[in-house]
């Protein structure tokens, strides 16, 4: 070979053989090198929360002859966690957010209620298959989401998945005994989860409306108006309640703090528009009516709210008798041959893991609206539009599933648990410097980023 020249010799000598070493060497260059490995980590961790969340939400195996038979979102969502025990949690430098420690001791709660449930065999697959989603899921959220891009591109795939399945049902005239359910088979096929999901995700795409242009903006409009039409032909009447509530809240926060005239008299129109359909459809304002007056005449009640009140006064006998670890998770519908659920988030989970753990679940709500008062006060609410957007959206969706919960038994579904996890990383977006945060899908970069990255030197 060609002997090279004293000259190449020298340019592929390493730097600290030329005399010369990166800004930081030592220490300081292992803390950029370790502060690098982290990030990689959050990213794998991020990316595997996108798949699980669009698996988990457009549910491909529905549609998809074969595909059924691979628990695809089980899968993503074990590489996520062991991505998040090993890669995040395991070295030690993270703080975990007071709602985070609070559903950590919930599910402690619910482990230690397992051994003495009337049906240890459905206890256990309730906590370990169900809440454990929840759980992770807003572990994920809470501790790999950390810009506003991030957060806005898991927001997107729930409320499009939302919204979507809601026109396509409607489409497709899919209905069960004159009600509209969801063509999945997973969490939007039943009437009442469907319509309360419509009422929690129903803000969020108030938010995307608004942050859009042109012609994403009036798409966005036509979904929310099949939006509020699907929890009008679930003839749900809990969804109904939390889609009442969450469209307050919306033009509360957009419409009058916002000062946004056309929020107002969409949401006037659209009040107008619901309550033509209730007096002209006898059947709904049967439903309606029946909320206060039970089995009427075309109702479709069927002694619901008969039977609602005595499982509502059954839970609260249950969790009194059974005060500390209740009967079982999930173990409240095989108390009789109905295995009817309480129909009641907070009574039902009191009656199957004990006062500790409805304290807990309402210690993890008010965090997070504890978490929602405080990003209010950042800077990033102020100067970032759509930062505050969310902000205000996960708030009104949060109202609606406190409510839409005194009427549905959801304790365990992923809905709050979700929503916990995006105020945690509201949180932890606003607690970095705002130069560093994203404006308008860009990432600004400020001097001091600059000036931390390592730059050779002469020693």
């Amino acid at each position: 070979m060609k002997e090279l020249e004293p000259q190449e010799k020298v340019r592929q000598q390493p730097l600290e053989q030329k005399g010369i070493t990166p800004a930081g060497n030592g220490a300081s260059g292992q803390r950029t090198l370790l502060r690098s490995m982290g990030e990689k980590k959050h990213t794998f961790v991020y990316g595997a929360l996108v798949a699980f969340s669009g698996l988990y939400f457009y549910r491909p195996e529905d549609f998809v002859p074969g595909l059924d038979r691979i628990p695809l979102a089980k899968i993503t969502g074990i590489a996520g966690f062991a991505a998040l025990v090993f890669g995040v949690l395991s070295t030690g430098k993270f703080k975990l957010p007071r709602a985070l420690k609070i559903l950590a001791l919930l599910l402690g709660q619910l482990i230690l209620a397992i051994p003495f449930a009337v049906w240890s065999g459905g206890a256990f697959d309730t906590v370990f298959t169900r809440f454990s989603k929840g759980l992770t899921a807003a572990l994920l959220i809470g501790l790999a989401v950390s810009t506003v891009r991030q957060i806005r591109k898991l927001l997107w795939i729930q409320v499009s998945a939302v919204a979507l399945v809601t026109f396509l049902s409607i489409v497709m005239n899919h209905r069960r005994d004159g009600r509209l359910e969801g063509i999945q088979n997973g969490i939007l096929m039943n009437p009442n989860d469907l319509a309360i999901n419509i009422a929690i995700t129903f803000p969020l795409g108030v938010a995307f409306m608004l942050h859009a242009r042109g012609f994403k903006k009036a798409i966005w409009a036509i979904a929310l108006a099949f939006m509020c039409l699907g929890v009008l032909l679930t003839l749900s009447r809990s969804g109904m309640i939390a889609l009442i509530i969450s469209i307050m809240i919306c033009v509360w926060e957009y419409g009058v703090k916002g000062k946004r005239r056309t929020v107002v008299i969409l949401a006037g129109l659209t009040l107008l528009v619901g309550l033509g359909v209730i007096f002209s459809n006898s059947g709904y304002r049967a439903r309606v009516e029946s909320i206060l007056l039970g089995n009427i005449e075309g109702s479709h009640d069927k002694g619901s709210l008969e039977a609602r009140e005595m499982l509502l006064k059954k839970s609260l006998m249950v969790a009194v008798t059974h005060p500390l670890l209740g009967v079982g998770p999930g173990c409240f519908r095989v108390l009789d041959n109905g295995w009817a659920v309480a129909h009641n988030s907070y009574t039902e989970l009191a009656a199957e893991a004990g006062f500790p753990a409805l304290i807990l679940f309402l210690m993890a709500l008010a965090a997070a609206l504890k978490n929602l008062k405080e990003v209010s006060k950042s800077q990033h609410f102020q100067k970032l539009p759509e930062f505050r957007l969310f902000a205000q959206a996960l708030r009104a969706g949060l109202w609606a599933y406190i409510a839409g919960a005194c009427f549905a038994s959801m304790e365990y579904l992923i809905y709050s648990y979700l929503l916990v996890g995006y105020t945690c990383a509201l949180v932890q977006i606003a607690s970095r410097p705002l130069g560093n945060a994203e404006v308008g899908g860009v990432q600004r970069l400020s001097k001091g980023f600059y000036d931390r990255i390592p730059r050779p030197q002469p020693v």
